[in-house]
């Protein structure tokens, strides 16, 4: 038997697991059945987060199997807060960390198999994984996966896309378990998809998807997604500490130029910085906290509004608690640009 115990949230401005929402106290909970899969306490989060900040999840659990999953979720108590975690590629942990239950599922639900027309994949599976399975198996439509660095179950979650294609153009149905254990196919319909969003709850589990593709030319799927590695590579920081995208596109808009005319780009706090390259990219060049970053996004919000009237909105999913002794610049604090005070684009700088 593993005891969860939660200290109480810390402040008004403690969020739930989903990010943006306050979260309910975590109360003092013990879990009545031990998980076959591993059940860590204070495990570190930024080992593999792509930011590498934050702080640890009270507790991280890979479960063992679907079953195990669900078995463990149904002996949670209800408060407790439940947050299934990737790759971390499109992720601000808070410095303060993750109270509850994170769940990380391991190589067990990374599993990829060509049914037909159709591509069931684990939701640990990476959407290059699944891209490069459709390619080799001459089907179409699902090149954009190969612009996706996250896992397929974020995919699922929040709608991901890229180059025009999202997920709401393939997922046939979601394999998905319930906050409180029930393992549940839902159809695409029910995900009720709009941009960058879908109606999963707080809590529950994508473990596994299902997705159409179309017969198609394998030397063509591998030159559309060849195209696609090379256009992020020319026009995306991929070899530094970010978090993807950080705002999603408004209507008939491109966030990176609004922020790029707010004259935000190369603006830093702390170890914070808005990538010179994509100005829709933050980057942590070194000893950023988790604070700074998300500080550092919000000034560009205000910058942007100010600037344009436009309220950008995170694509970024923003979770855990604040730290107690943490110490940023407020947000009428300056922040500075680099290169001492330029904000121009650098050479070639197209985003």
């Amino acid at each position: 038997m593993a005891a969860i115990s939660s200290s109480p949230a810390r402040g008004s401005d403690s969020q739930q697991a989903s990010g943006g929402g306050v979260s309910p106290s975590p109360a003092s909970t013990s879990l009545p059945i031990t998980p076959r899969g591993l059940l860590t306490p204070n495990a570190s989060l930024a080992d593999f987060i792509w930011f590498r900040t934050g702080g640890p999840a009270e507790w991280l659990l890979k479960p063992h199997d679907e079953a195990d999953l669900a078995q463990t979720l149904a002996a949670v108590p209800a408060e407790t807060p439940v947050f299934p975690v990737g790759v971390g590629s499109n992720l601000i942990v808070r410095d303060g960390g993750v109270p509850g239950l994170t769940i990380r599922l391991p190589k067990a639900f990374a599993r990829v198999a060509i049914e037909g027309n159709l591509i069931r994949a684990g939701a640990a599976a990476m959407g290059i994984t699944v891209a490069s399975a459709a390619r080799d198996a001459a089907l179409s439509g699902l090149e954009f996966l190969r612009g996706i660095p996250g896992t397929i179950g974020g995919a699922v979650r929040m709608n991901a896309g890229a180059y025009g294609r999202d997920m709401a153009d393939i997922l046939v149905e979601a394999r998905v378990v319930t906050r409180d254990g029930r393992i549940e196919t839902w159809p695409a319909a029910k995900l009720a998809y709009s941009y960058r969003h879908s109606a999963l709850p707080v809590g529950h589990v994508v473990v596994e998807a299902l997705l159409r593709g179309r017969p198609g030319n394998r030397e063509t799927i591998a030159a559309e997604m060849d195209r696609i590695a090379a256009e992020r590579e020319a026009s995306q920081p991929l070899r530094s500490r970010t978090g993807g995208s950080t705002f999603k596109n408004p209507p008939g808009d491109k966030a990176w130029a609004l922020i790029d005319a707010a004259g935000c780009r190369g603006l830093r706090l702390g170890g914070a910085q808005v990538s010179e390259k994509h100005t829709n990219f933050l980057l942590n060049t070194g000893g950023a906290t988790s604070a700074q970053i998300e500080t550092l996004g919000d000034i560009v919000r205000d910058r942007v509004a100010a600037h344009s009237g436009v309220t950008l909105e995170w694509e970024i999913q923003r979770v855990g608690l604040p730290s107690l002794t943490r110490s940023v610049q407020g947000r009428g604090d300056p922040a500075q640009p680099s290169g001492g005070g330029s904000l121009a684009r650098s050479e070639g700088d197209t985003p």
